[in-house]
């Protein structure tokens, strides 16, 4: 397991203050961005780590809701430990969770709308279907970013209007081809599993018009055979 400290270290954002898109994924050593189906197949407990650091440090956690489905999310609720710590901080004690949604084929009922310990969002657009941003608006602030299609940069302006400046994209494939697309990464965090698989396993990114991006390495954690990769747009100063 890594130092706590030194990950916060290794992690930490300078400027708190001014918009950060960062992007966490897992990949085997061949690209497979699943197995079985999951990411989290992939992954150990030196990623979970890594994982809980990242979003102990964010403002708002971004899914997909396909990956929110997927993944089988709960709540956006952090242990003790990391509550405190950012409260400590002068963070609210928990991330919000928002939810980017074309379909809104994830219903009210869901745990990590029922459960959660701060008021979610869900990021749609003006053509998604009217019955179902009604029964979501009943657990979560339904915002629409896009006429027919969710727009990343009405969607990040949505987000920093909240305060919420510091974004953690958790996935899936789709909302990070989209946002290769739209130039808005601005980090990625990507965990190699040792790991062959073969198969039909996607890429962490899928869809999306072809966009180079350039990024640079900022660090190399390893544990075991698992390796931890940061690499931040080029250019950043971080």
């Amino acid at each position: 397991m890594f130092d706590p400290a030194e990950l916060l270290r290794r992690y930490a954002v300078a400027d708190r203050a001014g918009w950060h898109l960062r992007v966490n994924f897992i990949a085997s050593l061949d690209g497979a961005a699943t197995h079985d189906g999951l990411s989290g197949g992939l992954n150990n407990a030196d990623d979970k780590q890594v994982f809980d650091t990242l979003r102990m440090l964010a403002d708002v956690v971004l899914v997909g809701a396909g990956t929110l489905r997927a993944e089988g999310y709960g709540a956006m609720r952090l242990d003790d430990d990391a509550a405190a710590w950012r409260v400590a901080h002068g963070l609210p004690a928990h991330p919000v969770l928002a939810v980017v949604s074309s379909r809104l084929a994830v219903g009210p009922d869901h745990a990590a709308f029922t459960d959660a310990p701060v008021r979610p969002l869900v990021l749609t657009h003006e053509a998604s279907p009217a019955a179902a941003r009604l029964a979501l608006s009943e657990v979560a602030d339904v915002v629409p970013c896009g006429v027919d299609s969710v727009d990343v940069g009405l969607l990040r302006a949505a987000l920093e209007r909240r305060g919420l400046s510091q974004v953690l994209c958790e996935g899936g494939p789709h909302l990070l081809g989209a946002l290769i697309e739209a130039d808005a990464v601005d980090e990625l965090c990507l965990t190699i599993s040792p790991v062959l698989e073969g198969g039909a396993a996607g890429r962490i990114a899928a869809g999306g018009a072809q966009a180079t991006r350039r990024l640079r390495l900022a660090h190399v954690l390893t544990a075991g055979d698992m390796l931890m990769l940061r690499y931040l747009r080029d250019g950043s100063s971080e």
